[in-house]
């Protein structure tokens, strides 16, 4: 079987990258805008089926989870939880700036309201917000390069006035060999790291170059012994997706 966000928008909770040229600073002087164009782009693609699973660890703890997501772009997702038993047939869906989900132990299909959007995901260090507005980066924040090293581009993103996003200022690396993010720092209003994302094991699916583990690091004191890992086992991107994963009907249709 193939499967997205996620979040994992995962997004989530998400996330696919072409390979492009390296290219001078000169090129870039003024053009921050255009290294975050082009990893949302690898990012995204134009569709992404994925089979993944994340860990979640604590202090007292450890579960793992498994699942499948599909996605058109980067404002229509799908996930379905596989594993654990518990957990099975639970789905999500997010469209544009919206979120629901569909638990079949109780038949209900419930919309996350925007109260909920910062608050873990499935136990997750990731967050319902990941999964809706992580693809959004290039119109909600303004860039600015900070830095080039032979290998990567230090990217800073402040949020534009109107934007409805939780992060007062995001720092990201870019790797110049495969134009995607390696770490991703994120910073509350008052400047103070807050999580760090990095980015590892690129390997190719298809034509594209894609980070098969994610590794997400709160830096808040309380939760220095957490952390969760995604790692994708199978991925396809830019085959036809279907349109019926993205509907409402779809989180109880698909769940079973």
């Amino acid at each position: 079987m193939l499967f997205k966000k996620s979040l994992i928008k995962l997004a989530l909770f998400g996330l696919v990258w072409a390979v492009a040229p390296v290219l001078p600073l000169s090129a870039f002087a003024d053009g921050a805008d255009e290294i975050i164009k082009k990893v949302e782009h690898n990012l995204n693609g134009k569709t992404a089926v994925m089979e993944l699973t994340m860990v979640v660890k604590t202090k007292r703890t450890e579960r793992t989870m498994k699942m499948e997501s599909y996605s058109i772009g980067n404002n229509k997702s799908f996930i379905k939880i596989l594993y654990p038993g518990k957990d099975k047939g639970i789905t999500f869906l997010t469209v544009d700036n919206s979120m629901w989900q569909y638990v079949p132990r109780i038949e209900k299909t419930i919309k996350i309201p925007t109260s909920m959007m910062l608050q873990s995901w499935m136990g997750s260090d990731f967050s319902n917000d990941d999964l809706v507005n992580e693809s959004s980066i290039s119109e909600d924040y303004t860039q600015k390069l900070l830095e080039e090293t032979d290998k990567e581009y230090r990217v800073e993103l402040l949020p534009t006035e109107d934007a409805a996003v939780v992060w007062g200022k995001i720092i990201m690396a870019v790797s110049k060999m495969y134009y995607l993010p390696t770490t991703v720092q994120y910073f509350d209003e008052e400047d103070m790291l807050i999580r760090e994302l990095a980015y590892t094991d690129i390997k190719p699916f298809g034509d594209r170059f894609y980070p098969t583990r994610w590794l997400m690091l709160p830096k808040e004191p309380q939760k220095a012994a957490n952390k969760t890992i995604i790692e994708i086992s199978n991925a396809v991107f830019d085959a036809e997706v279907d349109e019926s994963y993205f509907t409402k009907r779809a989180l109880k249709r698909y769940s079973k």
